[in-house]
């Protein structure tokens, strides 16, 4: 194991050198001494390479999908070319300030607004923002324009529609933003049960926000009659596009009847996800809900050589939601990926709804498979066999870490008792497909006939298993000195 870089301290090591000031006196005379340090700052005395060494080992212990399979269901975690990577470091778009004059960024200008373009033709509704920095804050800014709409209308409607699989952001977002959630329950399908959702519509719904195919990896099937009963009462309907690789360039969210969507770019167009960010989630809307939008919006206009500009006269939006105009290079990146793609952004998705239903037969009989039909992208199994037998979902997915693969999401969507959810996307071979399934069908041969290999699991980890409820509440959160450290 990698000891903590504290414990490679080395008294006397050092790895920067700075030069003199070269200035009479020495800084610290320039500063009262209330504000100097009675003793050295307690940092790490290590040349500047056992510094390298030290991260570049910790590296290398990270996992990723540059170096492993990654079927987290939900999360979308697929491969990103690398040829994306280049196009954002190139000097025009790496060396820029968003300060600059817009006459000096004509090109970035360029690439976002053929950006919006681009998925507005893959969404169906004209008008976008690219301000928003995730998912969730694409949710959140959404969920702002359709507050602001009813509002402009003279209603103050107050409650937000959510089915029971939803992501988990939905119910937050919808209640940061200052509505009321009602939960609409799934039926035996996996999917909404319209009967309840007609009962729960009345003029104070503001909004049905629904992911197609949702959560389980089912579309709904009923998604015309749902939109339509929703705008019958006044209400607008809301796309999380958490889920938009397994649709992409087959059917389009605005022809389904969504009036609001959020884009993933991180997860659909293969920009860098994980880590915390950053991420990126464009929000589309309809004309009516165009006025909206954050400000300012990038426009072009045709009196002046077709110049490129952001606009700032917009009374009814609903201000800005990110500093600057959005993460820059992730949209270059997005960019990238969908002109490299063309009309291959259609075989994307099939070939992502082909490698999840090929492991979802594969691996029906071994594990339980609550909702067994045709999925999309994404499917659910459900570790209540192997609970049975002594070994939950969470040795499962310890287990699979033993095999070089991270594990698949885990209890969730919660309308599945011990969930597995898996999504492989479309980037994975048939090859990575059928280790996988190897090692799936192994561990649950294992839990049937050596269980203590699977509960003590993982055996190959720097770290092996931990006490979690210990871990959880008495964290250890800061390095300490040892006495002989201290002195």
């Amino acid at each position: 194991m990698e000891k903590l870089i504290f414990d490679k301290s080395i008294p006397g090591h050092r790895g920067v050198r700075m030069p003199e000031a070269g200035v009479p006196g020495s800084v610290a005379d320039a500063i009262p001494a209330k504000f100097l340090r009675k003793r050295p700052a307690a940092l790490p005395e290590l040349s500047e390479l056992e510094v390298v060494r030290h991260f570049t080992r910790l590296s290398h212990l990270n996992y990723a999908i540059d170096t492993g399979f990654y079927p987290l269901g939900s999360c979308t975690m697929k491969y990103n070319p690398k040829v994306n990577e280049w196009a954002a470091r190139l000097e025009g778009f790496a060396a820029i300030h968003p300060y600059q004059p817009m006459e000096h960024v004509q090109g970035a200008l360029q690439i976002m607004y053929e950006l919006e373009q681009a998925l507005a033709a893959i969404i169906g509704l004209p008008a976008i923002s690219l301000q928003p920095a995730a998912g969730a804050h694409g949710e959140f800014t959404g969920l702002l324009i359709i507050k602001a709409y009813h509002r402009s209308k003279g209603q103050d409607r107050r409650k937000v529609l959510i089915p029971e699989a939803a992501h988990g952001t939905n119910p937050a977002t919808a209640s940061m933003c200052g509505f009321d959630v009602v939960t609409i329950p799934s039926d035996e399908r996996g999917l909404v049960t319209l009967d309840a959702l007609k009962a729960a519509l009345d003029t104070d719904v503001a909004a049905l926000m629904l992911t197609n195919p949702n959560t389980l990896g089912l579309f709904e099937l009923d998604i015309a009659e749902i939109a339509a009963a929703v705008h019958d009462v006044g209400g607008l309907v809301y796309y999380d596009g958490a889920n938009l690789n397994a649709i992409m360039g087959w059917v389009r969210p605005g022809d389904m009847g969504f009036d609001v969507v959020h884009m993933n770019l991180h997860k659909t167009f293969t920009t860098p996800h994980g880590g915390g960010g950053p991420g990126t989630g464009p929000v589309a809307v309809r004309d009516f809900l165009a006025p909206f939008l954050p400000t300012p919006t990038i426009a072009k206009r045709k009196d002046i050589d077709d110049q490129y500009y952001f606009d700032y006269e917009r009374p009814q939006s609903i201000g800005k939601v990110k500093g600057y105009y959005g993460h820059f290079g992730l949209l270059v990146r997005a960019y990238a990926y969908i002109w490299s793609q063309g009309k291959g952004l259609k075989e994307v998705s099939g070939d992502a709804v082909l490698n999840a239903n090929y492991l979802r037969v594969k691996l029906r009989d071994a594990y339980d498979l609550p909702y067994d039909h045709i999925c999309m992208h994404e499917f659910v199994l459900s570790g209540d066999r192997q609970k049975a037998k002594g070994a939950n979902t969470m040795a499962i997915a310890k287990r699979l870490i033993d095999f070089g693969i991270h594990p698949p999401t885990v209890y969730f969507p919660l309308v599945v008792h011990e969930a597995i959810m898996i999504e492989p996307t479309e980037t994975e071979n048939k090859q990575t497909l059928d280790r996988f399934v190897e090692v799936m069908l192994q561990i649950a041969n294992e839990v049937e006939n050596d269980l203590d290999l699977v509960l003590s699991a993982p055996h190959h980890t720097p770290v092996g298993k931990v006490d979690e409820v210990r871990a959880a509440r008495q964290p250890n959160l800061r390095w300490r000195p040892t006495p002989a450290q201290a002195t």
